[in-house]
């Protein structure tokens, strides 16, 4: 029996008669994969053009518009494969937002960043959706989250920080502040001072566990050899947070937290989660909790399933970043060849937790 991660990881449209099934479907996920190009007419096309449906034995496929221009072929008129495609002109407009929103002092409207763009309002922000995950509004937000953590980490006063972060009230702030940063901005700016946080150590099949929550939900959940080392990172995170123990409410929770190590595979309820990242982390994280249990893909999948399919080493980074161990399931991203590696919580883990997904 093949390894899962071999199943998942196979290339797509690999062979002619899976690009043929493309070309039959007009799939436009296969567009940059390949390129197909027609005998009888001299012409080379984009596996979704709206042309009408050649022959199969008059079909021939190239890895590039390059080659088959050199085959002799010449370039269709309809599909223009010899132009940047409808999705990497998309692509690139929604990079020029991002950078216009994350350099902008205040929140461009959305007729101004469609304008910019050259689309309609409504078509810019189904299209900015569909490429970052969220929307322009939402990553606005997160954009100006991290700047604000960003300034409170470094010693600015509240004040300042509010306005560098591109707040232009300090009520507007106020009003979001607990969402933004988990806790009141003094307590964040203070290392977590007067915030509680309850905690709670134990063990399980793969070693120690530590589980810690805000008001807002699970903020943490480690495992590793040492309960005193995974007790010192949650400190080192938070240095002036009130620690408490948990209480026998919180006890179920992290019953809830073993039993997804023990039985990664059961469906367990939904755990409120207190996640902070940057906007780009978070739609790793939401990809990666769209994992089934007993599946793997690869960084480069993952990547492209988030609509960034040339940012593997930062797909990477992100899942390296997740602290909330099989919450958000980072353990099911494996290398392309399928190897197992860039566990934060030890490859050795990471293996236990997909063994036990598939039921071996």
């Amino acid at each position: 029996m093949k390894a899962m991660a071999e199943i998942v990881d196979r290339p797509r449209f690999a062979s002619d008669e899976e690009r043929w099934q493309a070309v039959v479907a007009r799939d436009a996920r296969a567009d940059g994969a390949f390129f197909y190009a027609v005998r009888t007419t001299g012409v080379y096309c984009r596996p979704s053009c709206g042309a009408r449906l050649p022959r199969r034995e008059n079909v021939a496929f190239y890895a590039s518009g390059a080659a088959a221009t050199r085959a002799g072929f010449r370039a269709c008129r309809r599909c223009r494969p010899d132009a940047a495609g409808q999705a990497e002109a998309h692509a690139a407009a929604i990079a020029a937002a991002c950078r216009l929103i994350e350099s902008a002092e205040t929140m461009p409207s959305l007729a101004a960043l469609a304008e910019a763009a050259g689309l309609s309002p409504f078509h810019f922000h189904r299209i900015f959706k569909a490429s970052t995950g969220v929307t322009p509004r939402a990553y606005a937000a997160a954009r100006r989250a991290a700047r604000m953590r960003d300034e409170l980490a470094a010693g600015a006063s509240v004040t300042a920080a509010i306005y560098g972060a591109g707040f232009n009230s300090s009520g507007r702030f106020y009003a979001s502040s607990s969402p933004i940063l988990g806790m009141h901005a003094k307590d964040f700016r203070a290392g977590g001072q007067d915030a509680v946080i309850r905690f709670a150590l134990g063990e399980t099949s793969l070693g120690a566990i530590l589980v810690a929550a805000t008001e807002k939900g699970v903020c943490a959940i480690a495992l590793g050899d040492d309960p005193d080392v995974l007790l010192r990172d949650l400190q080192d995170r938070f240095p002036k947070a009130e620690l408490i123990g948990g209480d026998r409410e919180f006890e179920a929770t992290v019953a809830r937290v073993v039993a997804m190590v023990e039985q990664p595979g059961r469906r367990a309820p939904e755990l409120p989660l207190d996640i902070r990242g940057t906007a780009f982390q978070q739609r790793v994280w939401a990809a990666l909790r769209a994992i089934p249990a007993g599946a793997t893909i690869s960084y480069r999948e993952l990547a492209r399933r988030i609509g960034a399919p040339q940012a593997v080493r930062a797909v990477a980074g992100a899942c390296a970043a997740n602290t909330l161990a099989v919450a958000i399931p980072c353990h099911r991203v494996v290398r392309n060849d399928g190897a197992l590696s860039g566990y934060r919580w030890g490859v050795a883990r990471k293996k236990a937790l997909l063994e036990r997904e598939a039921g071996r």
